[in-house]
């Protein structure tokens, strides 16, 4: 189906429409319709604000004196200034002091088939005891405690109980090999690691406690190692610095109460991989990551209280945080699913999602491309009538799995609410609603918060044609500037590079965009290097550090090539100092370094030898240039091209 087609795949009810949030919110602000509430947040984004955060009705410690703080520009805007805020507290101690403690807050099911469920009172209580561990351990108001875990509860409790005394979390991917999670302990100064003795993958036992051990050899700062017995193995434990979880925890007291926090201070750093350099370390705040993601899931998942919220994902991504912090938000149940969705049988996942009565399932559309092989009987031998939204992020859909998640999961009846923009957005820049038809890989445009629009080259707004996405005004959930080395300092020359130096206050976000004359929205992929395996981001330059650690290699570029499954996989190109190496046995020894630095799942498809790499006069590498030759696309510019001979050198190897 074009996406230019008038035609649409879906189509919401009156009932759907008139008992959405969207729908409500409209009323209350006296508005007739979504582009009107656009038009009205794009006059006065201060009044949308005020509304939504009265409607979702917050716990406030302290109200703030300025709503919209602009006195150091758009760049470093600060919401809410001078309140008291407690993310953690707001997951919590609200709900429970409005009459939920007995409500189901948390439903977790392992791949080994275990089951565990906590109530609001009872995950409070185990916050609470750990939040009270990690201050006896030395973590104070500003510390930063790393998280390396499945998606257990376990994960779930650390990330709240860091939030709840104030200090500052550290998630990362639980697939990650050693270098990777070093580099991202290191620099954040994490006093702390959160981590398991290890984990099962597709029924094998995989000891990350093992991997944590190398990561912590490169990350000094952290004193120490608390590890909970998820798969019961054996793991070294080092005397003085490795503690067992449960022990621990229960010669400790509870503290008695949250941290008094401020909006704007800091509660988690979430690492995200650019084009070039070393991972970026993303501020978020109590004030900011929180709230965004309460209202995207408000607006587009409509999510309500009593909900059953299940988003397949990993804590050290985006998404992992975003399901903790807008479901409990909210009201509703957080789901967590540890497994593969289709281990030990092709129908787990739907077996999940009936077993607990999931109300939203998200997904990328990599996991259902996957899925998709496995037919259609797995998915209807599950009763799924609970379920009212589908939900998707991470990278663009295809037409086809796109309506095969309508037709097959949804039965015509759900909308799929696309979701896209980033670690650095605290959540989604574009987005769907249930309220509106829907047609295969569409947004329906901003979300209510997000000015955003689509630029040609000259920053000029344009419709028809592919450009980039940009936002115009601040929002809250905004990054605050990126990790500076610890608490107190701030990189903001490489945050104000990064998204600001394009067009005159404006974030420039990396996604290339489309308004068609429907004015459906499309992503149609990044516009830098960012390479999404999986839905996963990743940068080239982790890649690359990690071949040219051989000394065998020269130079490297790591590329993303299409994947039927993976949406993404990575390419590198290796440059050798003797082409006598080239071959086989060193291939061997650099997908095993690559694999220790990034983890397996993150494994490259090939590695190619070539003679040269295209590049500038100033000696950077074009990835842009590579991977087009590489894929027989059409090469675009290259007036900056320096060595022209190196796309025949790739030509040869491809």
């Amino acid at each position: 189906m074009s996406t230019t087609a008038a035609v649409y795949r879906w189509v919401p009810d009156e009932s759907q429409i008139s008992a959405a949030n969207l729908t409500r919110l409209l009323r209350t602000m006296g508005l007739d319709s979504y582009q009107a509430l656009l038009d009205d947040v794009a006059r006065d984004i201060r009044r949308f604000n005020t509304t939504i955060v009265e409607t979702l009705d917050l716990r406030w410690d302290r109200r703030w004196d300025e709503l919209l703080d602009l006195s150091r520009g758009k760049p470093f805007a600060r919401w809410f200034a001078g309140a008291e805020y407690n993310a953690a507290a707001n997951c919590l101690d609200r709900w429970i002091d409005r009459g939920h403690a007995d409500v189901r807050a948390l439903i977790w099911e392992g791949e080994d088939g275990a089951v565990r469920t906590m109530t609001f009172a009872q995950l409070r209580e185990a916050v609470a005891r750990l939040g009270g561990t990690l201050r006896a351990l030395g973590v104070g108001k500003g510390d930063t405690v790393g998280i390396f875990m499945p998606l257990i509860p376990e994960t779930a409790i650390g990330m709240l109980a860091i939030a709840y005394i104030g200090a500052i979390s550290v998630p990362a991917f639980s697939g990650y090999g050693p270098q990777a999670l070093a580099s991202r302990l290191a620099d954040a100064k994490a006093k702390v690691l959160l981590t398991v003795d290890g984990v099962s993958r597709r029924g094998k036992p995989v000891a990350m406690k093992t991997v944590a051990d190398e990561a912590l050899a490169e990350a000094p700062s952290v004193k120490h190692a608390l590890v909970f017995r998820r798969a019961h193995i054996d793991v070294p434990m080092k005397e003085g610095r490795d503690l067992d979880w449960e022990t621990t925890v229960a010669t400790h007291h509870p503290i008695e109460r949250y941290e008094r926090t401020n909006t704007d201070d800091q509660m988690m750093l979430l690492y995200t991989s650019g084009s070039t350099g070393k991972p970026k370390g993303v501020v978020h705040v109590h004030g900011g990551f929180p709230l965004k993601v309460m209202i995207d899931a408000h607006l587009c998942m409509d999510v309500k209280a009593g909900d059953r919220v299940l988003w397949f994902t990993d804590i050290g991504w985006m998404m992992g945080p975003w399901l903790i912090f807008s479901a409990l938000g909210l009201g509703a149940s957080c789901v967590l699913y540890e497994g593969a969705p289709d281990f030990p049988k092709p129908d787990r996942l739907w077996s999940v999602c009936e077993s607990h009565g999931v109300t939203h399932l998200g997904i990328a559309p990599t996991a259902i491309r996957s899925l998709m092989v496995h037919g259609a009987e797995p998915v209807r031998a599950h009763d799924l009538s609970r379920m009212r939204i589908l939900a998707s992020s991470g990278e663009p859909w295809n037409t086809e799995p796109w309506k095969w998640f309508a037709h097959v999961v949804g039965g015509d009846r759900l909308p799929i609410i696309n979701y896209s923009g980033g670690t650095e957005i605290a959540g989604g820049i574009v987005g769907a609603f249930p309220t509106m038809p829907l047609e295969p890989n569409s947004f329906h445009g901003p979300i209510p918060g997000m000015v955003a629009d689509v630029y040609d080259t000259e920053g000029k707004p344009i419709r028809g044609e592919v450009g980039e996405l940009v936002v115009t005004e601040p929002w809250v959930g905004m990054t605050q500037s990126f990790w500076g080395g610890d608490a107190r300092t701030r990189d903001d020359e490489r945050y104000l590079a990064t998204y600001w130096e394009r067009f005159p206050d404006t974030w420039v976000h990396g996604d290339w965009c489309l308004i068609d004359e429907h004015a459906y929205w499309f992503i149609r992929g990044r516009s830098d290097d960012t390479i999404n395996v999986a839905g996963k981001p990743v940068g080239p330059a982790e890649f690359e550090s990690a071949l040219v650690s051989d000394a065998r290699v020269k130079e490297a570029a790591a590329i993303a090539v299409p994947d039927e499954i993976k949406g993404d996989v990575v390419v590198c190109l290796a440059v050798v100092k003797d082409r006598s190496h080239e071959g086989d046995a060193l291939r061997d020894d650099l997908m095993k370094t690559i694999e220790k630095v990034m983890g397996k799942s993150l494994r490259p498809k090939a590695i190619h030898f070539v003679d040269d790499l295209p590049k500038t006069r100033n000696l950077k590498v074009m990835r842009r240039v590579a991977r087009a030759r590489y894929l027989g696309l059409e090469l675009g510019d290259l007036s900056a091209l320096e060595n022209a001979a190196a796309l025949d050198a790739i030509d040869a190897r491809r």
